[in-house]
């Protein structure tokens, strides 16, 4: 991920920020939760950027964080926080991430669908219709915009029904079982709740009593490690949650990318003056 900072729109408010800027962000990134993937690459931020030395990070909730981005938005102040696409946002705000020449948050990553090992010989059926589960950017960020005005149930069944013709590439040729308990792990965030919601209805068709399970990215790999759970549609590779696949090394089974394309990185609005992470101004210690 990268960062994301905003700026002030006239001239004289911009020379301010850029003497100020620093101070005003009192030299603190805004993030998210501290057992995320994205933290620990924000973290290493800090440590490979020589003019971020002396920077902290203040790891809250994501909405918490989304909550400082909005007042900070509405009093046009600057901040700079941990953002990813796709997320409902940047369709909310008008938002940049900043460029990050040593490749710490990593390029465009994928989103891959993972299992414990034996789901296959378990549940044939289920494991097929996860092989086949692929979908877009575009299509998880309708989820997640239909969700600011209803529930990601209701999301999620509305986009199915807008895209049924793709529903049923996933379930062509599968089987129908007769209430079969499969439990998917996920992970708190939007982004994961559109893509956990829309599979689980998918699945329910076919037959299988489905419930969703949101933990931390830790509990979730350490899970599907031990056999605990049934699947994820919501790993983050190469780079965000690579270490945790590093980790569990031939105890996972991958079914492949379920959704290509995404972003990580330190984010701000539009608005603040600068475009990459070596632009943010050193600490000053006086």
């Amino acid at each position: 991920m990268t960062l994301v900072i905003g700026a002030c729109g006239n001239q004289e408010g911009t020379n301010q920020e850029e003497v100020n800027l620093g101070e005003q962000l009192d030299y603190t990134i805004t993030g998210m939760e501290p057992g995320s993937g994205i933290a620990e690459n924000s973290r290493q931020a800090l440590e490979a950027y020589d003019n971020l030395e002396g920077w902290e990070i203040h790891e809250s909730s994501t909405a918490g964080m989304l909550a400082s981005l909005d007042q900070a938005i509405m009093r046009d102040e600057p901040i700079v926080i941990t953002g990813w696409t796709p997320h409902f946002v940047f369709e909310t705000y008008d938002l940049k991430f900043l460029e990050d020449p040593q490749n710490i948050f990593g390029d465009a990553e994928d989103i891959h669908t993972m299992a414990r090992l034996g789901l296959k010989e378990d549940m044939p059926e289920a494991y097929a219709i996860l092989e086949n589960f692929n979908w877009t950017v575009e299509d998880m960020q309708a989820v997640m915009v239909d969700a600011l005005q209803v529930d990601f149930e209701q999301a999620s069944e509305n986009w199915i029904a807008d895209n049924r013709s793709k529903v049923d590439s996933w379930i062509e040729g599968v089987d129908d079982v007769e209430g079969e308990s499969f439990e998917l792990v996920s992970s708190p965030w939007d982004t994961e709740h559109a893509s956990s919601h829309v599979i689980s209805m998918v699945l329910e068709e076919k037959g299988y009593d489905v419930s969703i399970t949101n933990v931390d990215p830790a509990i979730l790999f350490q899970a599907l490690a031990n056999g605990e759970t049934d699947a994820t549609v919501a790993v983050w590779l190469p780079t965000t949650q690579g270490f945790f696949v590093d980790e569990y090394e031939g105890e996972l089974d991958d079914l492949g990318v379920n959704l290509s394309g995404t972003q990580v990185g330190y984010v701000v609005p539009e608005y603040v003056d600068i475009d990459s992470i070596e632009d943010l101004p050193a600490f000053d210690q006086e």
